[in-house]
């Protein structure tokens, strides 16, 4: 049977722990089909046998026509914004908690991964953000983000004041200790922890959620995700923004952040059979039907 994957990018979660067993079985159900693995340096560092390629996970994509992420959602959120525009579909081994985006539990990767790698998956486009932060006039900040992008109070606990365009028409002003701009994927984080909506992943739609608004009648709105949203922040001297919370910026006052819609998509492949709604009640605990 020819090989569906030619080679694969592995990469374990940041600090290493309890990736070493469960690497080592993705390692043996690879080998025993003739894949050749890519791997960064952190994670063939815990690796039993060598990889046929070590780079930086800048690099590790490269050649590449599957990624596995080997850990939390976290780890998938940062291999998102790199594989995306490489063009290289993604899937994840759970080895976190939660595990809203990898599908595989870590004592199935034989069976359910094996599958995904004799051809037995489905794909599902998700859409990505570019999020800019512009002072006069010019980008001093920019990254892609696969859950959102949010601009919020720091440390020092006061407020913010931001004021916020769609596609160049205002919306309002807004004091609150933030606002998240969403994507579907990200709807599911911290976005419906703030009251935002729960958007499916094929929806073409961004959701703008205040945080803890000083006006209680702000509340979520979606939006189509072909719109620029503007933030120009007005007060708030501790003010952060961040990406996924995997990046950070520091803005002043009259910055404005940008995000709109990536041009490339993210592919995340899934096992036959899954169901995003039965994930929604898996991870958020509700209540099966009633036999």
């Amino acid at each position: 049977m020819a090989k569906i994957f030619q080679t694969v990018a592995v990469v374990g979660k940041l600090d290493g722990v309890g990736v070493s067993e469960p690497l080592a079985v993705l390692q043996a159900c690879l080998a025993h089909r003739g894949i050749r693995v890519h791997m960064d340096e952190r994670t063939a560092a815990l690796a039993a046998t060598a990889p046929d390629m070590v780079a930086p996970v800048e690099r590790v994509f490269d050649g590449a026509d599957l990624a596995i992420a080997l850990g939390g959602d976290g780890t998938l959120l940062g291999m998102a914004r790199k594989v995306a525009d490489a063009n290289v579909p993604l899937v994840g081994i759970n080895l976190g908690t939660l595990g809203f985006l990898t599908d595989i539990p870590a004592d199935a990767t034989e069976s359910m991964l094996g599958a995904m790698l004799d051809g037995a998956y489905t794909t599902e486009s998700r859409l990505l953000l570019n999020g800019a932060i512009m002072r006069e006039g010019k980008v001093v900040f920019s990254t892609v983000a696969l859950n959102d992008v949010v601009v919020c109070r720091g440390a020092m606990g006061s407020m913010i004041e931001f004021a916020v365009e769609v596609n160049g028409e205002f919306v309002y002003s807004l004091r609150a200790d933030g606002l998240i701009v969403s994507t579907p994927t990200g709807s599911t984080a911290y976005a419906l922890s703030s009251g935002g909506p729960i958007l499916h992943p094929s929806l073409p739609a961004i959701s703008l959620v205040p945080i803890s608004p000083h006006t209680l009648s702000n509340r979520p709105v979606a939006i189509p995700s072909s719109s620029e949203v503007r933030i120009r922040l007005i007060r708030g001297q501790d003010a952060r923004v961040n990406f996924d919370v995997q990046s950070y910026f520091d803005p002043e006052t009259d910055d404005v952040v940008v995000v709109r819609g990536h041009p490339n998509p993210l592919t995340l492949l899934h096992p036959i059979g899954h169901s995003y709604y039965a994930m929604l009640r898996s991870k958020l605990h509700w209540a099966e039907r009633n036999s």
